[in-house]
């Protein structure tokens, strides 16, 4: 009888642990908000940022926010974004006119990408054209 009795004990500490571990890894999951610090960023302090149409899903660039540019975003509601080839922060349209208006923000299940959904002004790329992604690279 005690024998039977110890079965049944181990077996609900391992179904109280998995359904604990289980309900953690849910609750993570469904975590709605993160820190910039919690995010996790290359060497050089930066996390790479898809920027999306919210309206119709066209991708439109690929750039890199550190901390600052990052907190400038949520505070304005303009992207913000920190340029790697001039060392400096970068709010999209301060030059062109051509502003990205933040719509929705996002981050991937590896918390290594953030997913941008904006309301687009004028072309995002440098080059004139509405996406980056403009060129086909192969068939």
């Amino acid at each position: 009888m005690q024998t039977v009795q110890q079965d049944l004990t181990f077996a609900a500490d391992i179904t109280n642990t998995s359904l604990g571990l289980l309900l953690k890894m849910n609750a993570r999951t469904d975590k709605k908000s993160f820190t910039f610090e919690e995010l996790k960023k290359g060497p050089d302090g930066l996390i790479p940022v898809i920027v999306q149409d919210a309206a119709n899903g066209e991708v439109l660039m690929l750039a890199y926010m550190n901390k600052e540019s990052y907190e400038q975003t949520l505070r304005e509601g303009i992207m913000c974004y920190w340029s790697r080839s001039r060392k400096e922060l970068w709010r999209k349209g301060d030059t062109s006119g051509h502003y990205q208006y933040l719509k929705e923000i996002r981050i991937d299940c590896d918390l290594d990408t953030i997913l941008a959904k904006v309301e687009q002004i004028g072309a995002a790329c440098h080059t004139g054209n509405r996406s980056c992604f403009y060129r086909e690279l192969a068939k």
